[in-house]
């Protein structure tokens, strides 16, 4: 499977180009267009209990959309929001996803999600992560530019948990408060995520959260709008 990523980092979009017999998995709403010879079969894959889990404590689709080529062509993706896509390839491994940056895999890779604990909890990303596990392709996509960061055995990497896209499970992670109790209340900064090495940390530019906080105000309420 060949893919090519256009128009980065804002309004990326994912090609992949898959032979005979190939098949891709991808999060529900990420097909921009497909080329006839390419079947799709929607489902929720993992069985009842795995998409349940997938989709209540992941945050992320019930139903998964799977691509199978009959004859060689193209399919496109995109992510919901303007933003980026980074290509991952496992080799036996394991890769943790936040909620909302997945976009497609192999299907060798197997979506799974695993609890955080209280770390995660508290840092704004909810109990579960989502877990990426086996060898082959997987795709990652992020509200803005995406940044890889590797850090080396023991050093430290400190991340606004709105911001992060995906981590090695090579790495460790806390999540703490910014400095003191005032600069956790009035620095808009709030609780961030501090990664030990070594592994690789992808970050995206923009915070979902941080747009909602713009964004919210700014809606009429129905109030406004009786009047």
């Amino acid at each position: 499977m060949e893919h090519e990523i256009e128009f980065a980092p804002s309004f990326t979009l994912l090609t992949l180009s898959l032979d005979s017999g190939e098949t891709v998995r991808t999060e529900a709403g990420a097909m921009v267009s497909y080329d006839d010879g390419i079947d799709i079969e929607t489902g929720a894959d993992g069985g009842l209990f795995g998409s349940l889990k997938r989709s209540l404590l992941g945050g992320e689709s019930f139903f998964q959309n799977t691509f199978t080529a009959r004859e060689a062509g193209e399919l496109s993706l995109a992510p919901p929001l303007p933003g980026d896509i980074a290509d991952y390839r496992l080799d036996g491994e394991t890769l943790f996803v936040q909620s909302g940056s997945y976009l497609a895999s192999g299907r060798d890779i197997e979506l799974d999600t695993q609890f955080g604990g209280g770390r995660s909890f508290f840092g704004g990303e909810g109990l579960f992560l989502l877990r990426l596990d086996g060898t082959g392709p997987a795709f990652l996509s992020s509200y803005g530019a995406i940044r890889e960061r590797e850090l080396k055995e023991g050093e430290k990497y400190t991340v606004d948990t709105g911001h992060i896209v995906a981590f090695e499970a090579t790495t460790t992670f806390d999540v703490r408060a910014v400095g003191g109790l005032r600069s956790t209340l009035f620095s808009g900064e709030g609780l961030v995520c501090e990664f030990e090495g070594p592994g690789r940390v992808w970050t995206q530019t923009r915070s979902p959260d941080a747009l909602l906080t713009w964004l919210i105000p700014k809606l009429p309420t129905n109030t406004a709008s009786s009047n």
